[in-house]
């Protein structure tokens, strides 16, 4: 309930007690006697005569100014974190990028405490409050230091402190440094009705200066076919003899675990729940090796299907992995890792599952890496492991005009695919019906006989993310912060079931 005091109501934005309260209580009313209520005496005694309580009148004074005072402490830009917006950020993308979209106040916050308008852009290199309050921990508990009741409240604040740690977006821990980082609608939201939803931007990507040219060769989509360069293969040593042990080989029930595929930034997962224990995944991003797929560009750069289609992969992987699955990413990169870069590199240093170089001719390609998959799932099977799943992750080349939103196929065939890919579907209109401005969402489902699809055993979703070519398209993409959207809407349209 707020407090009233006098004719002013003070809304208690977090359950904090401030430190010193009671002080600035007395600090208060011995200034505003002091500056107002003193010299003020003459002036109210002459005024209101009629009143038979001169206290009444310096009570409402200082009630008066104790709120405002309250109000101004309770806004303070100083008690929030604050961070420097790189190229191509949002408000959105922060939001998401520090999970901080869950609740939409979190945005209206962001745009009050920088005095931005909701429409307002991002510039490079200003820093930024995000609604993220900075407090003391006194060593002790996080209920005690922020002087909360609820555990599960203290619990929800310690482990979002864990993944911000864990994500590098802090460089110390809440115990090393004794700051506590706590999301403004922990103490200041109604959580009556919570939302887990990231927010996928479409900011316009930023000017480059670069006036090269880069080639660009399409794909036929009546076909369907590849497209490759007529290079050799001029691949890496993969990480390691045996990459099995890199995802599969670690069995930690809590904890963080190393995870080499996804670079130094990131390769430490912690394992936030079991859920998905006994469920195996199968990530198959599009091709890679001497054959980068479908080509684009975007101001003056070269965009690689598999490079993209990579990513996405790996963080769709991560995510999986945080709630106990077993995954396999069948095609793997000695040192790309996950990369938060507007534009990726095109390499061909990519391999598949087993060490194996990836042949240029399209039908070995293919081949290869079904029967990479067929191979572990087989052997899963064979450990009684039924519940597995393949996804292989591409984005679509078209005329530049044409814009697609993420469509997904299943093989005619297989009711299993069919209701994987349905439920994937959903997950995205859903996503899209909430965040995209007009609320339309294109994307299709429907059967297909392609190859990664009839020749492989687990239950299969076949996903293009969009058309390389279309500039509205790219922005899907190109953003980490979109990326890393794509990935999670996947995790939860896959795992619904």
């Amino acid at each position: 309930m707020p407090q009233v005091l006098g004719q002013c109501t003070i809304k208690k934005e977090t359950n904090i007690k401030l430190v010193g309260f009671h002080n600035l209580v007395k600090y208060l009313e011995f200034v505003t006697f002091m500056v107002i209520i003193s010299p003020l005496n003459r002036v109210v005694t002459n005024t209101l005569e009629s009143l038979s309580n001169l206290m009444q009148a310096k009570k409402l004074v200082f009630a008066l100014i104790l709120c405002l005072s309250l109000n101004t402490l309770l806004s303070a830009q100083d008690r929030y974190f604050r961070v420097e917006a790189k190229n191509g950020a949002s408000a959105e993308g922060l939001m998401y990028q520090y999970e901080l979209a869950s609740d939409n106040c979190n945005l209206k916050r962001f745009f009050q405490i920088n005095n931005l308008k909701p429409d307002a852009g991002l510039q490079k290199g200003k820093k930024y409050y995000l609604p993220i309050l900075i407090f003391d921990y006194n060593g002790k508990s996080i209920r005690s230091s922020l002087q909360i009741e609820g555990w599960k409240q203290a619990l929800r604040i310690k482990k979002y402190n864990e993944r911000m740690h864990a994500k590098k977006l802090r460089t110390k821990s809440l115990v090393s440094s004794n700051i506590i980082w706590v999301p403004f609608n922990e103490l200041g939201c109604d959580r009556s009705a919570p939302l887990t939803d990231p927010i996928i931007t479409e900011a316009k990507p930023p000017k480059s200066n670069n006036t090269s040219k880069a080639s660009v060769e399409e794909k036929v989509e009546e076909k369907k076919e590849e497209v490759v360069t007529k290079i050799e293969p001029d691949q890496k040593k993969p990480i390691g003899k045996n990459p099995e042990a890199l995802l599969a080989g670690q069995n930690k029930s809590s904890g963080y675990r190393k995870f080499p595929i996804f670079g130094k930034k990131y390769e430490h997962i912690p394992l936030i729940d079991s859920k998905l224990k006994g469920k195996i995944y199968y990530i198959v991003s599009g091709h890679g090796g001497p054959d980068p797929g479908a080509l684009g560009t975007s101001n003056d750069k070269r965009l690689c299907e598999d490079e993209y289609a990579y990513d996405v992969g790996l963080r769709l992987c991560r995510n999986l992995l945080e709630h106990g699955a077993t995954v396999y990413m069948i095609i793997r990169d000695p040192d790309d890792g996950m990369r938060d870069d507007l534009y990726l590199d095109c390499d061909r240093d990519e391999y598949c599952w087993g060490n194996k170089v990836i042949p240029l001719n399209q039908k070995k390609r293919l081949k290869q890496r079904a029967d990479a998959v067929n191979d572990l799932y087989q052997a899963n099977l064979a450990k009684g492991i039924k519940d597995q799943t393949l996804v292989t992750i591409h984005i679509d080349s078209r005329s530049k005009g044409q814009r697609t939103d993420v469509f997904f196929y299943h093989y005619p065939k297989s009711q299993s695919s069919k209701r994987l890919a349905l439920d994937v579907h959903k997950t995205f209109k859903d996503k899209y019906a909430k965040f995209r401005p007009d609320g339309s969402y294109h994307g299709s489902v429907s059967g297909r006989d392609l190859y990664m699809l009839r020749y492989t055993d687990p239950r299969a979703i076949f996903i293009e993310l969009g058309n390389i070519r279309n500039a509205r398209d790219q922005k899907r993409f190109l953003y980490e912060t979109n990326r890393d959207a794509l990935a999670k809407w996947l995790y939860e349209g896959l795992t619904k079931r």
